[in-house]
């Protein structure tokens, strides 16, 4: 049965408490994020090729617009998943020391505290959620316009679109990039935390 000390933002229980569901996400869905941004990139960067070679070729204007929004979907698609695989590994990094400290006390025959969520990982998770809303969003926005595209469209209007969707993938962007910073600020605290508790272990 767990318990709550006087001592703030610490849980004593009788058992390693093992991973939350963020941590037990980050452990199934790091390498798919991988795998996804290197397939994403893969298609953004051949597509890239095709665009040029039909600018070249005095391609149709329906075909380069099009391309005009697929490569940036695609290869903001790789920038989003390659941000979600770093996102989803420090929670999978948080989560081993969640458990590996645990079963360190329980093994040392002591209660076993744990921190519990500190204000940086409640920021990082909802920095990582409002970051990856706002590349998927454009994202799919290109690929509809791009499906949406032929001979009587507004190319002016697709353009100038386009030039909208950049700005707020941007914005994800540096959203997600502040949210592993809150990760990586997590990890340093739950480190300092689990060394202290590791000197009191002996005393104890």
């Amino acid at each position: 049965m767990t318990t709550t000390l006087a001592k703030p933002q610490v849980k004593v229980s009788d058992h390693s408490p093992g991973y939350n569901f963020p941590q037990k996400m980050g452990r199934a869905l790091w390498a798919p994020m991988w795998v996804m941004a290197l397939m994403s990139f893969a298609i953004g960067f051949i597509l890239a090729i095709v665009r040029a070679d039909a600018v070249a070729g005095g391609s149709s204007e329906v075909t380069i617009a099009r391309l005009n929004h697929l490569v940036p979907g695609f290869m903001f698609l790789g920038f989003m998943a390659v941000f979600a695989a770093v996102s989803f590994a420090i929670a999978r990094i948080l989560g081993a020391f969640r458990k590996g400290g645990g079963e360190v006390q329980e093994a040392a025959g002591r209660s076993v505290e744990t921190l519990e969520m500190p204000v940086t990982a409640k920021v990082f998770m909802a920095g990582m959620m409002m970051g990856m809303m706002a590349i998927l969003i454009p994202v799919i926005i290109h690929f509809v316009i791009a499906a949406g595209l032929d001979s009587g469209s507004n190319f002016v209007a697709a353009e100038q679109a386009g030039i909208w969707l950049e700005g707020v993938r941007r914005m994800g962007v540096g959203l997600y990039l502040l949210a592993i910073t809150f990760g990586l600020g997590t990890i340093i605290t739950v480190l300092k935390f689990q060394a202290d508790r590791i000197r009191e272990l002996p005393a104890a």
